[in-house]
């Protein structure tokens, strides 16, 4: 393993889980009652993760990537449809930047990797209803 693509595919991860706890930010206020306790445990899982990923990092002797302010959402989120449907590509895109962290790590962070990466897959099937065959490689086919 290339310590520095294992700190590379971290850093990407970690700045993916920034972009999904404010995504989920935004999640949280535009969803329905009825899944806003799903959007909460969603956005708690993220903020573990993000704070996880600051101290592998660290670890792997680089300095973790900040959160920004602010993120542009890859579409408007007016209402609780729009909402269910920003989760499922919170998901999508963070099941994307675990796949690349599990073909760069070794031991202990890949199996992380590897958990991190079936946990998205599970939430983004169960916003969209449905999963994909190959979750975290959808968009590289």
């Amino acid at each position: 393993m290339s310590s520095d693509r294992a700190l590379d595919a971290a850093q990407a991860a970690l700045a993916a889980e920034h972009a999904a706890v404010y995504g989920y930010g935004v999640v949280g206020g535009r969803v329905g009652d009825e899944r806003r306790a799903e959007a909460t445990t969603a956005y708690d899982a993220h903020r573990a993760r993000r704070d996880s990923l600051a101290r592998t990092v660290r670890d792997l002797g680089g300095k973790p990537a900040a959160a920004a302010a602010a993120y542009a959402l890859p579409f408007k989120v007016p209402d609780a449809a729009a909402a269910i449907k920003l989760a499922a590509d919170l998901e999508d895109r963070i099941a994307g930047v675990y796949s690349d962290l599990v073909r760069a790590a070794e031991g202990p962070l890949r199996q992380d990797a590897a958990g991190a990466l079936r946990e998205a897959a599970v939430r983004a099937a169960r916003w969209r209803g449905s999963g994909v065959a190959f979750p975290g490689l959808a968009e590289r086919l």
